[in-house]
């Protein structure tokens, strides 16, 4: 009940931020010319933005799918897209992402797979997710120094602190998966530390270590999985960098959707591969609000001054809003189906209870 509560304090913070963003963003302009510059859009290619924006989320199922292929665990693409949409669904209403995962695997043992399993698949897509994306930034960084320096602007610093952050995490990771066992031994010297400042009560100690204990496991088998495996991983990242191109491309197709040209695809796709390194690490949950922010800064020159604002829109509503939307929905079934299973494996035990007692 308190998790549910805190999703909808979530939800809500997020539907907060959006609007107030909005109405800073358009705190000068008429409502009836914002909704103008809206419709401005070509709806085929608008249409077209939402079908990346699918099948950046069906990226991470064909992902999930290939990855239990080897562990000879056979489960229907449809099944493989729902863990995906249940994944980001709680990603994006969690700061940092944090909720995704833990979401994910939960529903995959609903569906009689092992945690053994998910915990390893959601290692593995972790560390390629974050590792194409400090990739692929650095990589168009170095080859559009000029054009990343002219229009992060104000943001450059956000920038910085986006890939160290990145970094850090993707390097904690590869600490977890390299030597597990020196790094819970940290990790339970920092439970025991916290516990004698009087910040994590005594009561709650064992569980803590439990979960350290657990986390040692996972990242001991991820890092022998991934030496046995490494080129079912080496598929993994490449088919991530499809996955994030997908996403990155749905604001050129908005740029597409008001006939605009001038700038090149591979410098939209830059700056927006530089605001997905600058947010996806901060503790917001979906990020809301700096998102639009360094929008408006790193994609103005592109789109020019009447149509930054509607793009962003369009381009945030269609890799953001369109995903929550859809992931509410799959979530809610996903729900559904299993309360009705649980309530259905309870009847039945009883039902054989009775048969017995009888």
């Amino acid at each position: 009940m308190k998790k549910i509560f805190l999703y909808v304090l979530d939800v809500l913070f997020i539907v907060c931020i959006s609007v107030l963003a909005v109405n800073l963003v358009f705190k000068d302009q008429d409502l009836g010319e914002m909704l103008a510059d809206l419709d401005k859009a070509n709806k085929l290619w608008l249409l077209g933005g939402a079908v990346l924006s699918v099948l950046f989320v069906a990226g991470e199922a064909v992902i999930i799918k290939y990855l239990l292929r080897l562990f000879r665990v056979k489960i229907p693409l449809r099944r493989c897209l729902k863990y995906s949409f249940v994944g980001f669904f709680y990603s994006y209403i969690t700061p940092s992402a944090s909720g995704g995962q833990p979401a994910q695997m939960y529903y995959m043992k609903k569906d009689g797979i092992c945690l053994g399993h998910s915990s390893l698949i959601m290692v593995v897509i972790t560390l390629t997710f974050k590792a194409v994306l400090v990739v692929m930034g650095a990589a168009l960084l170095l080859l559009h120094p000029l054009t990343v320096i002219d229009n992060t602007g104000e943001y450059f610093w956000l920038l910085l602190l986006g890939f160290g952050l990145n970094l850090a995490y993707i390097s904690a990771l590869l600490f977890l998966l390299i030597r597990p066992a020196l790094a819970c031994r940290l990790m339970n010297g920092a439970v025991k530390l916290l516990c004698r400042l009087h910040l994590i009560k005594s009561s709650k100690r064992d569980a803590y270590m439990e979960k350290v204990r657990r986390l040692e496991k996972t990242y001991t088998d991820g890092a022998k999985y991934i030496k046995s495996h490494y080129k079912a991983v080496i598929n993994v990242f490449v088919i991530t960098c499809a996955q994030r191109l997908f996403y990155f491309a749905v604001t050129w197709v908005v740029y597409k959707s008001y006939g605009l040209s001038g700038t090149s695809f591979l410098s939209l796709i830059t700056m927006q591969v530089m605001i997905a390194v600058s947010v996806e690490m901060l503790p917001l949950p979906g990020a809301a609000g700096i998102t639009e922010a360094c929008f408006l800064v790193m994609q103005g020159a592109a789109f020019g001054e009447s149509l930054v604002r509607p793009g962003m829109l369009l381009s945030r509503g269609l890799t953001f809003y369109v995903i929550l939307i859809i992931g509410a929905l799959v979530t809610l079934g996903a729900h559904v189906v299993t309360v009705k299973k649980h309530s259905r494996t309870e009847d039945e035990s009883k039902n054989k209870n009775e048969e017995l007692a009888a």
